[in-house]
């Protein structure tokens, strides 16, 4: 078998689930993922820090206002993500990365391209979904 070039390789139902090229496919995706977030990150902060908050005009005031709370608000998702990219990258150091955390089945190649950061299957997400609703209209 002819080992794939690493940028061309692609997960495959059709090799052993987390083999140490999947867990290196993915372990590649959520650091790139991640290095993006904090180049961005930086991006949003220098633009923050060199915004002209003496706008004379008031609704160019809260205009840039609005602006801000939105990429404060982004920031904060951002940071949340950044924690759990990290998290993905601690269980494919210890090992569990890919596997449901509630039923300890396969999340599926599928859903960790799609999602990387992924913690629970299919299944399990949906159980996880509707109990929410429930709490939430309940």
């Amino acid at each position: 078998m002819v080992k794939q070039d690493v940028d061309d390789y692609r997960p495959s139902d059709d090799e052993p689930y987390m083999n140490e090229q999947q867990l290196a496919y993915f372990k590649r995706k959520l650091i790139d993922w991640r290095n993006e977030i904090v180049r961005s990150s930086g991006m949003t902060l220098q633009e923050l820090k060199d915004e002209d908050t003496r706008l004379a005009d008031s609704s160019d005031w809260a205009s840039a206002e609005v602006q801000r709370n939105f990429s404060l608000r982004t920031r904060d998702r951002e940071r949340k993500l950044l924690a759990k990219i990290e998290q993905a990258l601690h269980r494919i150091d210890d090992g569990s990365y890919g596997y449901c955390e509630e039923t300890g089945e396969p999340i599926g190649l599928n859903r960790l391209d799609a999602r990387p950061i992924a913690t629970l299957c299919i299944e399990a997400q949906e159980r996880h979904e509707r109990r929410e609703k429930v709490h939430r209209d309940g």
